[in-house]
């Protein structure tokens, strides 16, 4: 049996459809259960209300009752406090085309009060689209300097623009342009009951404006991707750090110390920032993580993304690693995640070691015919300690082991869990069952504290779910990454199945670590080099924007089983004895998000008297035993050891 028939067994035989049946329809998930993060933008919808929304939706009742109950579907789904507002235009007169109207202010959600004023509206004149869209990106509220809010327009018409001018694509590229405006405004457009002309200029409007647009051919399908969107604008990536601006050659790079940071990035663009580096003295290894965040389900290649590079600022400039993060499928995009290391070598003596500034290139690449937004990005940099004077770490743990693909997994009833939007609200979980959803386009994220000696071994398993009449050819994938405690991307090898075609029907996608061990920095696997510090790991599972074409329900159920192998032990060194009990605070040891400044406490000599220096060399014997490469690559560069990553969900 192969291995991909081994897991589809387990998803049938572990209790993942029995789970999955268990959970509320998506559709249905109870509003109160959602809250929003403050400064997480806002969202007005804009609703066609002309004189063709009287006709028959095909069901009997009319396409304004078919929206009035939409609407409420979306107010009820959203989470309490995210500002939203309603426009409707075509309401108020039998022709004309200045007719719209802002009919509930953008504001702290009040879901009767937005019940009461959709109840109210009447279909009667024209369908001044263009218009619509410009009052409509005056009703939501300008974000605060500096910050990431999201903005959305989410416009519902059932047939294209009556008036002309101005013309709505020209709109939305004048909303959503190329500038700083791009990363943060979209526009997503629904179609209701559409097809030619007016299916062609709604998707127009989408595209211009750096959305997505969504086919409702009935009033069920109207209410899904009302839901869709609205949910996916409002629970986006949450966006940390300072704002900074890198610079556009390495001459003018902003100089960074540990930290967090944002900045946006343009198609084609470099980006270029700075940081002043210590010897193994002072840092056993720098790491650079950025994560990307486009508008999500946006038109991507799969070979769009980032390319991450990291040089010493001398006359050379030698090249200390280089990284790519690729989206990986071409039906949109999602968040993508690339990282950079400087890792002193054992012996102190490579091209790279050496105190000094650094530069780190950060260039976007994008296909002409891709979204041509600003992306925004968040970049951390963090600097490990060395290990105490005198700590001998225990050898390295490149191979899987028990933790294979064939390792136990819990197999208890699953708890509801809602996961987060990023690395920064990833949601804490621990070993067991857990059981979450997904909107098309979306990522959740959850961390896992795994300690010294430990791994990390998790499936991602989908059930059945009804689709849509007629999914044929359409073709959604789900997905899953695991990211070291400063967010560098662990690379799988064929151990396991981090990707898997999705119809509707069982699919199981899994990943892991091996061992966490301090000298695993010098090995050769690209899926044991990041495992290197004691901490919380992170797992995003992803649904590409496919499955909005596909997936009857509003969300796709799926089931996470999580296991944390091994003993853990008390530090890196060895002879390390195991953990009996963790005190109260000790599950703060490196166990943050990854944020500014982040570092292990040193750990207490073990031989003592030997220097850290002589440790560090001793400790090394054994893994330089086994690798020849790892060293040479802080000097020569190359691809690096942290390849691609997928993400999804702003």
């Amino acid at each position: 049996m192969t291995r991909r028939h081994r897991r589809m067994a387990a998803v049938l035989t572990g209790g993942t459809l029995l789970a999955l049946a268990a959970a509320p329809p998506a559709a249905a998930a109870p509003a109160a259960q959602r809250t929003v993060a403050d400064d997480n933008g806002s969202l007005v919808m804009v609703l066609d209300s002309s004189g063709s929304m009287a006709e028959d939706d095909g069901s009997g009742g009319t396409r304004i009752e078919a929206a009035r109950r939409a609407v409420g579907t979306v107010v009820d789904a959203l989470p309490d406090g995210h500002p939203t507002g309603l426009r409707v235009y075509g309401a108020d007169r039998p022709g004309g085309c200045t007719d719209t109207r802002l009919v509930r202010p953008v504001e702290p959600l009040d879901r009767a009060a937005i019940k009461r004023a959709v109840a109210g509206v009447e279909p009667r004149g024209d369908t001044p689209i263009g218009l619509a869209l410009r009052r409509a990106a005056e009703d939501l509220p300008r974000a605060p300097e500096g910050s990431w809010d999201r903005r959305t327009i989410l416009l519902v018409s059932d047939g294209e623009d009556t008036c002309g001018t101005p013309d709505p694509c020209e709109v939305a590229e004048e909303l959503g342009g190329k500038g700083p405006s791009s990363a943060t405004l979209r526009i997503d457009a629904i179609g209701f009951q559409v097809d030619g002309e007016a299916r062609e200029q709604l998707r127009c409007v989408a595209a211009a404006g750096h959305g997505s647009y969504y086919d409702a051919p009935d009033a069920e399908a109207l209410a899904r991707q009302l839901q869709r969107a609205s949910r996916l604008s409002a629970g986006g990536y949450r966006l940390e750090g300072e704002r900074i601006t890198g610079g556009r050659t390495a001459d003018d790079a902003p100089t960074i110390t540990p930290g967090q940071y944002t900045d946006t990035i343009g198609p084609g663009e470099k980006r270029w920032y700075a940081a002043e580096l210590g010897d193994s003295t002072a840092s056993a290894a720098d790491d650079l993580a950025v994560t990307a965040v486009p508008q999500p389900g946006v038109p991507a290649a799969s070979t769009d993304g980032l390319r991450l590079t990291l040089v010493r600022d001398e006359r050379y400039r030698p090249r200390c690693d280089s990284a790519w993060g690729r989206f990986g499928q071409g039906a949109g995009a999602m968040p993508v995640t690339a990282a950079v290391s400087r890792v002193p070598s054992a012996g102190g003596d490579r091209g790279c070691d050496g105190p000094g500034r650094y530069l780190l290139e950060v260039e976007r690449h994008s296909r002409p015919d891709s979204d041509r937004g600003r992306w925004p990005i968040e970049l951390l940099f963090a600097t490990e300690k060395p290990l105490a004077e005198g700590t001998v770490p225990a050898h390295s743990e490149p191979d899987y082991g028990p933790g294979g693909e064939d390792a136990p997994l819990p197999t208890s009833p699953p708890r509801d869990v809602e996961g987060g939007t990023g690395f920064n609200d990833a949601r804490r979980v621990g070993p067991g069952v857990w059981r979450d959803e997904l909107l098309p386009a979306q990522t959740r994220w959850y961390r896992v504290r795994v300690g010294w000696g430990q791994q990390l071994r998790y499936d991602v398993e989908f059930g059945n779910e009804p689709t849509v009449e007629d999914p044929a050819g359409v073709l959604t994938y789900v997905s899953t990454d695991v990211y070291g405690p400063t967010r560098v991307p662990v690379r799988p090898t064929s151990e396991f199945d981090t990707d898997a075609l999705y119809r509707g029907e069982p699919a199981a996608v899994s990943n892991g670590t091996v061992p966490v061990a301090w000298t695993n920095r010098w090995e050769d696997e690209a899926r044991a080099v990041p495992v290197r510090r004691a901490g919380e790991y992170y797992i995003g599972v992803g649904l590409d924007p496919n499955a909005a074409r596909l997936a009857e329900n509003v969300a796709v159920g799926f089931v996470l089983r999580v296991a944390v192998i091994g003993e853990e032990r008390t530090g890196p060194q060895h002879g390390a004895p195991a953990v009996r009990e963790r005190a109260a605070g000790a599950a703060r040891d490196s166990s943050g998000p990854g944020g500014a400044g982040w570092s292990g406490p040193a750990v207490a000599a073990a031989t003592g008297g030997a220097g850290a220096v002589l440790a560090a060399v001793l400790a090394a014997a054994y893994a330089r035993s086994r690798r020849r490469t790892a060293a040479r690559t802080a000097e020569a560069g190359g691809d690096g050891t942290n390849g691609t990553t997928r993400g999804g969900a702003w």
